[in-house]
């Protein structure tokens, strides 16, 4: 699908004036004379006697405080907000568990709001003088890893959710792709090695890919949903219908719905700004490639809401604030008509059609009737009056995930135990595998899109034929898709992120499929948390190496864990997951010539419900023959 008619367009994020200064900056002036200022009353002055009684009114104050709670504890106690000696968790959290309106900010008319009041730039900044870029993927003994989330609370009761006796269970890491992401331990993907240079080797280039940080439940959902559960509490109590919650589920009785839908939560933009952050220490030193240059990165993003704030948060954590004159911010658009490979599904019609792109709802009901059918029963018995479905069960463990990095802490959590925390990491891997992956008759196509972006990149060659979902008045364009850069960054979605791992051809991941509905295969290999989490990145780092009959080198790095390439054509069995780049491009290249864009994503081709028909390779049915 050739695009080159102009439609599409990218917005670099800066824009200069005919005297080469960017817009937007700041005056140095600390307090400019706005064209009408408000008045302000001043202050008034207090005296030394005034100043006493204050004192004198403060002390008081306290010591009543100390006598009513000493002589009348109770009172005090049940005082509510309004009283200064109630306890401050009471003040801070029985409203908020209460709460029943979303909290919005900013507000919408700030009195206060004088923009020119509060310059950034008020010069005197003081000696600047730049260090070295780091570089701690080059030059330390050991790599630094990720090994869980901050601000983040599991279950206050941790033991619950034990069934194993594992005093080590980690519920964060059986989200599936609602979990945060952590650095795997390095022989997960069956590799002995870790990030760092191997020896007789050095880093040259970098072609990073990352999700999006967590966010709030998306408006759709195929299967279940935390919005559909709140509503039909709602509806039950608007109904009439009495229904009470006891023991583990004694807080339902209380609780109100507070997500928000699709944006970045507060966690989330942490998320990405300290992967930015960790970004920069690692790899700071390809830089000096740009200023050899004299040319910025292009960093490449989209227009939803949390793609566009995450690529910025990653930027603000990797290049600091002010950010904006340090890089180039690309912003494809998301929308259907528009050619993007970080949205590939939007002008590929199969993938719209939940009979041939989405086959996992028969295979996660049946999982989700075994492992949750005793957790159904268990809390059925603690709410009375209202009928608690297999379905609402699995909702009530995403609100667990949901709440956690909505809120950064979750009662749901306590609900259930650490086999059934199994059983929904597996849930999730059932999902993605059928609609994202190596299960799902449209993923290989949808991500051939961005291999064929990464072949140029590496080759320094234009696209031939713009024939998929590649963008060619963005791709074919020197300044939106440059050549010869040490670094590239691309930000995009989970389901993208396994769309490319699928048309990769890293099918070691798929060595357990199809997956089946009625148990856990055991030691699998594709697990959703692993490769495709909250802030999800790939690492696509290139070497020189000595070491190596071909000096120039590939190896891809998923959150932090080495892949080996051996699925790949002619890529060796290498100890550090190492092939060399031109066997790599070889390999890939025959991927692109086998790639149908117009078969699998406009052929009318139909799959066999339940196992009739299955994918390991994420391929649509073949074209027929004539």
């Amino acid at each position: 699908m050739d695009d080159s008619s102009g439609t599409n367009v990218a917005y670099i994020d800066k824009t200069y004036d005919s005297n080469g200064h960017t817009y937007g900056e700041e005056s140095e002036s600390l307090l400019p004379e706005p064209v009408s200022a408000p008045s302000h009353k001043p202050l008034p002055t207090l005296t030394s006697s005034s100043r006493f009684h204050v004192a004198l009114a403060f002390v008081a104050g306290i010591l009543a405080c100390l006598i009513g709670q000493y002589f009348f504890p109770s009172l005090i106690s049940t005082a509510g907000r309004g009283t200064p000696c109630s306890n401050r968790y009471e003040m801070l959290s029985s409203p908020y568990a209460g709460s029943k309106v979303a909290h919005k900010y900013p507000p919408a008319s700030a009195t206060n709001d004088f923009p020119s009041y509060f310059p950034t730039d008020v010069g005197y900044a003081g000696p600047t003088p730049t260090g070295a870029e780091p570089g701690i993927i080059a030059t330390a003994p050991s790599y630094p890893l990720q090994n869980g989330p901050q601000n983040l609370l599991g279950p206050s009761n941790p033991s619950k959710t034990i069934g194993k006796g594992n005093a080590t269970f980690d519920i964060f890491k059986y989200w599936g792709n609602l979990s945060p992401w952590y650095s795997v331990p390095s022989q997960t993907f069956g590799l002995d090695t870790t990030p760092d240079a191997p020896e007789g080797c050095r880093i040259t280039g970098l072609h990073f890919l990352h999700r999006h940080g967590a966010r709030y439940p998306t408006s759709f959902a195929s299967f279940a949903g935390p919005a559909r559960f709140a509503q039909r509490l709602r509806n039950a109590s608007a109904d009439g219908k009495e229904w009470e919650a006891t023991g583990d589920l004694k807080f339902l009785n209380n609780w109100t719905y507070k997500l928000g839908g699709d944006l970045l939560t507060p966690f989330g933009r942490q998320q990405l700004f300290d992967l930015g952050v960790s970004m920069r220490l690692k790899y700071g030193f390809l830089l000096q490639n740009f200023t050899e240059k004299q040319a910025l990165p292009v960093f490449r993003t989209e227009s939803q809401d949390r793609m566009l704030y995450s690529a910025l948060n990653f930027a603000i954590g990797f290049f600091g604030y002010p950010h904006q004159d340090k890089y180039l911010q690309s912003i494809t658009i998301e929308a259907p008509g528009f050619n993007n490979t970080l949205a590939p599904y939007k002008t590929c019609p199969n993938a719209h059609i939940p009979s041939k792109a989405d086959r996992s709802i028969p295979y996660l009901r049946e999982w989700i009737g075994i492992y949750l059918n005793d957790a159904r029963e268990r809390l059925q018995k603690q709410i009375v009056g209202f009928d608690l479905t297999i379905e609402d069960t699995y909702v009530l463990q995403q609100l667990c995930a949901y709440e956690t990095v909505a809120l950064g802490y979750s009662k749901f959590c306590e609900l259930f135990t650490e086999e059934e925390w199994e059983g929904f990491e597996y849930a999730l891997d059932l999902y993605f595998w059928y609609t994202s992956a190596f299960g799902s008759p449209v993923a290989r196509i949808l991500g051939v899109g961005y291999i064929a972006e990464l072949v140029s990149r590496l080759t320094e060659t234009r696209i031939e034929t713009h024939n998929t979902s590649t963008n060619a008045t963005l791709d074919d364009n020197d300044i939106t898709f440059p050549f010869g850069h040490s670094l590239y960054v691309d930000a995009t979605h989970e389901v993208v992120v396994l769309h490319i791992i699928t048309a990769l051809n890293l099918t070691n991941f798929a060595t357990d499929g199809p997956l089946p509905a009625d148990h856990i295969p055991p030691n699998r290999k594709f697990i959703a948390s692993q490769l495709a989490p909250f802030a999800t990145n790939i690492q696509f780092q290139l070497l020189s190496c000595s070491s190596t009959p071909t000096p120039s080198q590939i190896r891809i790095i998923i959150n932090d864990g080495v892949t080996p390439l051996t699925s790949i054509a002619g890529c060796p069995d290498q100890k550090d997951g190492m092939c060399p780049v031109d066997t790599f491009v070889e390999a890939e290249k025959t991927v692109l010539r086998e790639a149908d864009w117009e078969w699998d994503c406009h052929g009318d081709w139909q799959v066999p419900p339940g196992t009739a028909w299955n994918t390991t390779t994420g391929n649509a049915p073949k074209r027929p023959t004539t």
